[in-house]
């Protein structure tokens, strides 16, 4: 007999939800659960190692972005007792691919970073473009690309500034899909070009050109899907980078079409609450996942 509500309505499981979305559509993602944790381990399972590649004493200063981190150096930023590379999480890679992108799409990703999401999108049927300015980065990227994939299931990754990277495309793509640096919450070079060591200002001059340009690459009727999370500056205040980038693909004509909470798990937390309250600032566990269509 079917499960009814209070007012006969059938009572929706979420297992049966799961078996055609692989998680609820609902617009609170729990990386909690554990059905969350089990994908996750599922990926972790092919070797994945997005750390790998970047510098060991490349910090953050707050949340870990809507990832886990490898607690590293110390000392980096007074600010900050806790270090650490953020990885990104395969299980939301999964996530958005199934939920936005159409089987065997491609995949545009301008601030590529680690190699989860070429590797979990190759993996999965999709055909990925990522881009990034650091050498050693996207040179750890292709080996462990073929570490774990076929040969000729490569992501294309590529070594540039993606507001130059980006002129020399002539692909269009199903899907724009990143997490683009915290503006400085993560300083990943000194690199010229590279947005998390400008001042915000200009991070946002920069930052606005790579989403138009990736955004006239994107079909119409494809979804772009930014992974963020607020910023504080020097005064301990916000600086609005959430909606500043709901702001930026809307100045490329796209339209705000969905956003999701993405609920971390509360980890160091806990210990970090009563030294933040001390200034009346709540502790981040959650990021934006913010999503647009063409």
């Amino acid at each position: 007999m079917q499960n009814l509500d209070l007012f006969g309505n059938p009572i929706i499981e979420d297992q049966i939800l799961r078996d055609r979305f692989i998680e609820p559509p609902f617009s609170i993602l729990d990386t909690k659960s554990g059905n969350w944790q089990k994908r996750k381990k599922q990926w972790a399972r092919l070797g994945i190692k997005s750390e790998i590649g970047r510098a060991d004493d490349m910090t953050y200063t707050g949340a870990a972005k809507s990832f886990d981190y490898y607690r590293q150096k110390e000392g980096k930023r007074k600010e900050s007792k806790e270090q650490g590379t953020s990885i990104f999480d395969p299980a939301l890679c999964e996530v958005i691919y199934r939920w936005f992108c159409p089987e065997g799409g491609s995949i545009l990703d301008p601030f590529a970073g680690g190699s989860v999401r070429g590797i979990v999108a190759n993996y999965l049927g999709y055909k990925y473009t990522g881009i990034d300015i650091r050498q050693e980065q996207i040179d750890s990227n292709r080996e462990q690309g073929l570490s774990i994939l076929d040969v000729n299931n490569q992501p294309n990754w590529y070594v540039g500034d993606s507001n130059e990277a980006l002129d020399g495309l002539n692909s269009s793509f199903d899907l724009v899909f990143s997490c683009p640096p915290y503006v400085d919450l993560e300083v990943y070079s000194d690199i010229s070009g590279d947005i998390s060591n400008m001042s915000y200002g200009d991070f946002i001059k920069a930052y606005e050109s790579i989403i138009a340009k990736s955004c006239a690459l994107l079909k119409i009727g494809g979804f772009a899907c930014f992974v963020v999370g607020e910023v504080r500056d020097k005064n301990g205040n916000y600086y609005g980078f959430v909606p500043d980038t709901i702001r930026a693909f809307q100045k490329c004509g796209l339209h705000f079409y969905n956003e999701a909470i993405l609920l971390n798990p509360v980890a160091t937390a806990s210990m970090r609450a009563n030294n933040n309250m001390k200034t009346q600032k709540l502790v981040k566990i959650h990021q934006n996942v913010l999503v647009f269509k063409k």
